[in-house]
């Protein structure tokens, strides 16, 4: 996976050492995935499956740091950005959009694109802002303001995948667990656009204005979304009417289906768009439309496919965190900027959450509000990942020689830190908030994406004529409506029975667990 063979040698060296290199990676995959299922079998929630991965990298980095074999070591997992970006997140993202269950999505959906899009923003800039006003007030190493906010993007890029898992074991409230992971899933694609968009005026910052930043971000993002909604659209009608759900056809109907994400994500690419928001909704409309035309041999094989790529990849991507943290030449002289950049995110986290919650309890009723338990488990569950991680290693190309490695650090910390403190103690918080066990008997949602808190209160008499007629004209110019009448039938030959069976499909127990859930 990667591997650059040791440089110098004959070629049979080299392919001896490659083979090492190899052999070295699929042992710790095969260790992370044992030691994750007896965890879980277990129900020992103080090291999730993420954390454990984590942990056997930072252990075998720091078996060869002790070692005389540091040199070869280092050559057999030489990796780059490019690697991350075309071969490790794709399935993730694409796998996290592919596990949406759309009831549970769909009726959060505003708050969802509210925390994701709005949140994340106000995270960015919060971040970049603090750390920048660290800089100038001595407190830490100063960087230009640019650069903090490009810090701000990547390390806004949530991936609560531990989160998900122990809120999954323990049975949370399926409204919060839809939010967790909506935003997380959104959030990826937002952090990217955003990374890239300052990455942009950066290198063009004599011809920049605010105007200008934004049109290129909404560009970025618009643009990278529609390419991947048509990509989903197209493979829609083509799984429709190419007649593949036939015997002798289902290699070629299950070949086809695995290249539409990727054709989607390089077609973002190679346009200057960003791969992984078309992926991402690539995915979403590839579930809800493709899937059904597919037949039920092939719909088995996508679930259990991508579940597998998706899992692989992410498991290797935090053993691969650990071994690089052991084995990198960090900046740890800069551990000022370490612990101030901690304490700045968990800040713009806090402003984030609280003010996105305000903004949507503002246009809900009382009874469904975001309560102040779950808004407090939103805040906890802000774990950073393999995103943040990946765009840590791009900026250390970015950057000015010592800035980019002074960001990649303080995001290695921050990654270790979240997932193994706070990925271990979820539990114990979910304990203490009181949401455990309470939105898994008899879920409720409405047709107007509205929160159902579990305090649900019945209204009165008074008024109902009113209201019955407001949802009534809700339901039939809603986006629910839009997809039953003529969106649905136009791109799937499924009937409702088959829509109300994906409707009541369980939430995937994380990005890891999406087979699981279908």
């Amino acid at each position: 996976m990667g591997v650059s063979p040791a440089v110098g040698g004959s070629p049979a060296k080299e392919q001896q050492a490659a083979g090492v290199g190899i052999l070295l990676q699929i042992m710790m995959l095969v260790l992370s995935f044992v030691l994750g299922h007896v965890l879980r079998r277990h129900k020992f929630y103080y090291l999730p499956e993420a954390s454990a991965s984590l942990l056997i990298g930072l252990i075998v980095g720091g078996l060869a740091n002790i070692s005389d074999t540091e040199t070869s070591i280092r050559a057999w997992f030489n990796f780059h950005e490019e690697f991350f970006f075309l071969f490790l997140l794709p399935p993730i993202i694409f796998q996290s959009g592919f596990s949406l269950s759309p009831k549970p999505f769909f009726s959060n959906f505003g708050a969802i694109v509210t925390f994701a899009i709005l949140g994340t923003f106000i995270a960015s800039v919060v971040t970049g802002v603090l750390v920048y006003i660290g800089g100038r007030t001595y407190l830490m190493f100063g960087l230009p303001f640019v650069e903090c906010l490009m810090f701000g993007a990547l390390i806004s890029a949530t991936d609560p995948v531990t989160v998900l898992s122990i809120f999954q074991e323990l049975g949370t409230d399926v409204n919060l667990y839809a939010l967790v992971f909506g935003e997380s899933v959104l959030n990826d694609a937002m952090a990217i656009s955003l990374y890239r968009t300052m990455s942009l005026v950066r290198s063009n910052a004599s011809g920049q204005n605010f105007l200008m930043v934004v049109v290129r971000f909404l560009e970025t993002f618009v643009g990278s979304m529609s390419a991947g909604v048509g990509v989903g659209f197209v493979s829609a009608l083509l799984f429709k009417y190419a007649g593949l759900d036939v015997d002798n056809l289902q290699n070629l109907e299950c070949c086809l289906f695995v290249l539409f994400p990727y054709f989607s994500y390089m077609l973002a690419e190679g346009v200057t768009l960003s791969g992984i928001v078309s992926i991402l909704f690539t995915a979403i409309v590839m579930k809800h439309y493709t899937y059904s035309n597919l037949s039920e041999n092939s719909q088995r094989f996508a679930s259990a496919f991508f579940h597998l790529i998706s899992s692989l990849a992410e498991t290797f991507i935090f053993i691969y965190m650990g071994f690089d943290i052991a084995m990198e030449k960090h900046s740890w002289s800069h551990v000022g900027f370490v612990l101030f950049s901690i304490l700045c995110i968990i800040i713009a986290r806090a402003v984030n959450v609280f003010s996105c919650a305000y903004v949507v309890n503002l246009f809900r009723p009382l009874q469904k509000k975001i309560p102040l338990n779950h808004q407090k488990a939103l805040w906890y569950s802000g774990l950073r990942g393999a995103m943040a991680f990946a765009l840590a290693l791009q900026s250390v190309h970015d950057l000015p020689e010592g800035h980019g490695q002074i960001i990649f650090t303080a995001t290695t910390a921050i990654v270790v830190l979240t997932v193994l403190l706070i990925g271990g103690s979820t539990g114990r918080m979910l304990e203490a908030l009181q949401v455990v066990g309470d939105g898994h008997d008899g879920e409720s949602f409405e047709d107007n994406n509205g929160y159902v808190a579990p305090s649900y209160v019945e209204e009165g008499p008074s008024g109902n004529r009113f209201k019955m007629k407001l949802k009534e004209f809700h339901k039939r110019t809603s986006f629910s409506a839009l997809d039953k009448n003529y969106l649905t039938p136009f791109f799937t030959s499924q009937n409702e029975d088959d829509d109300d069976e994906e409707d009541d499909e369980p939430m995937p127990s994380s990005r890891r667990g999406g087979f699981y859930g279908q």
